[in-house]
Parts: C-alpha cells; structure tokens; sequence
C-alpha cells in the first residue's frame, strides 16, 4: 500500500494525536454508541487522539478556503458570497465510513457553534430497484453504474450555490429509495459519504469530488474488512428476525451455513470486486488517508503532500 501513497506524509498515531493538545467539549460514551455504526467500534481515546486534531486540520483548510474566497473577491472587485464547505468521506463497504461521518458532523458542530453542518449519504443517489432490475443491473448494485451520478453532481453544484435541495432517501430495511424526500437546507458545512464520492459522473467531465474542499478515505486490509462485512451481515440477520419487511428477513429461516456462504459470495463477487477495481483506485484523491488496525483502532495516518 505505501509504495502507491509516495505523495503522502505518513504520520504514526503517536505522533498525530501530539499535533493538537487542546480538546473541544467532552463526548460521552453516549453520544458515542448513539453514532457508531453496527459492528463498528471507537472510544473517547479515538476521538481524542485522532478526531480532535483531525477537526484541527479541517479548521487550517476551512479558513484556507474562506481567506482565498475573500482574496478572489478584491481581485475581481465584486463581493463574493461565502461557500459551503463541504468534506467527502469515503472508503470500503463496511469499513466504518458512516461512524466517521457521523462524529465528524458532531464535533465540527461543536467546533463551530454558529454553523449548521449536514450530513448526506450517496445511497440515496442509488437508482430505485425497479431501475436497475429493468437495466440488468441489479447484482452490480454499488457499482458506478447503479448510481445516479449526474443527479448527485448536480445536488452539489445546487449546495455549492447556497440553494436548498430536496434529496431521494435510501433505507437499508427495504433496500430501496423510499418515496419521501429529504430536504436539505443550504447548510454551512456538508458532509458526503459513500463509497463512490471520489468517482466520475459519466460524462467523465466532472469528478464528485471536485466538489470537495476537504476529503477522507477509511482503509483497511482487505481480510480485516471482509471481516466485519461478515459481522455486520450476522447482526442484520438478527435484527430482522421480527421483522417480515426488512429485506434481511428473507435469509433468517436459512441454515446458518447458507445464510453465511451467501454472505461470503455477496462480499467476494460483489464488494471485494467494486472496492477492488472501483473505490481503493479513488483513495488517493483524498486529502487524509485514515487507516485501521484489525480492531478498528485507527493506528497510521496519511496525509496528503501534494
């Protein structure tokens, strides 16, 4: 892997959690397990070592891009409005992007107490079911092709302008996009998260995170990811036991052995293959590489030279 970061500073968790002493309002476990994704795990000491000075970095690059705004302004001689600052996080199916996100959203809320900072997932840019079963494609969902990219590209340009946009809502229950739509309000800072942020649309004229002025890749080995994949794929089982409507449903009156090799077939044909030749190719498109342990213990950080 380091051999392909060549334009990345490597810095040890030692080292980061030093780059920034001074702590923002304590979390609690609470807050904690209310944000973390299942099967996921984090404590305060990540939040302390790795996350505050994290927000510390994203605070260097948020001014960064307000002071460079300001400077365009006297350059062309007219006002110029200021910017949403948006973060796009993204990483491997079932490597903790969502929990990253969600922490995030809430420190920098802490952080900077007059702004609103949303938070938005790229599954709900998935094309309905019923779409990508007319296009064949349902198997590929995921895939860049399963996703809407020029609608998600064009929520950006609308959120880049300060406009409020009504979004499509995705529920992992029902594996589809839900009727209702969720409506986004022109917020401060935003925070896109999914697997394809760092993608093309397909025109190949615009890539998602161009959008971007701050980005975080999750990584992790391969063996460790499928790991949890397989965790979290035995815990949705679980929680769907009572529950006829959730689409996990229909694997729990199998034998646990089928319900696993399904399991292990999803993840070797469908998501080893995407992060493989769709999603670790975009990882250095991010600014902050964020690697874990087989525990999920963050233990190494990249950061982005050039």
């Amino acid at each position: 892997m380091e051999t392909e970061l060549i334009n990345y500073e490597k810095i040890t968790r030692r080292i980061w959690q030093n780059l920034y002493k001074k702590s923002l309002p304590a979390l609690t476990e609470k807050e904690l397990d209310n944000i973390k994704s299942i099967n996921d795990e984090i404590s305060l000491q990540d939040v302390n070592d790795v996350y505050l000075p994290l927000v510390q970095l994203i605070r260097i690059y948020k001014k960064t891009m307000r002071d460079l705004n300001f400077s365009k302004g006297l350059f062309l001689q007219k006002i110029t409005e200021n910017q949403p600052f948006i973060i796009g996080i993204s990483g491997s199916v079932a490597v903790g992007k969502s929990t990253t996100a969600r922490l995030l959203q809430l420190l920098l809320s802490r952080t900077f107490k007059t702004s609103t900072v949303a938070l938005v997932t790229t599954d709900g840019f998935l094309y309905p079911k019923e779409t990508l079963s007319e296009r064949g494609i349902l198997d590929r969902k995921g895939f860049p092709e399963s996703y809407d990219m020029e609608n998600l590209i064009s929520f950006l340009l609308a959120i880049k302008s300060g406009k409020d946009v009504s979004i499509p809502v995705y529920s992992h229950e029902t594996y589809d996009i839900l009727p209702e739509k969720e409506l986004v309000k022109a917020p401060d800072i935003l925070i896109v998260e999914g697997i394809n942020v760092f993608q093309s649309g397909a025109n190949k004229q615009l890539y998602i995170n161009d959008f971007f002025d701050f980005s975080i890749y999750v990584d992790a080995k391969e063996q460790n990811i499928e790991r949890w994949y397989l965790e979290r794929f035995k815990t949705f089982l679980d929680l769907a036991k009572q529950n006829p409507s959730n689409y996990y449903h229909q694997f729990t009156s199998l034998p646990t052995d089928e319900t696993l090799k399904i399991a292990r077939d999803t993840w070797k044909k469908v998501n080893l293959v995407n992060l493989r030749d769709y999603i670790e190719p975009t990882r250095s498109r991010a600014e902050v590489i964020l690697h874990k342990d087989k525990t999920h213990k963050i233990d190494k950080i990249y950061l982005k030279k050039y």
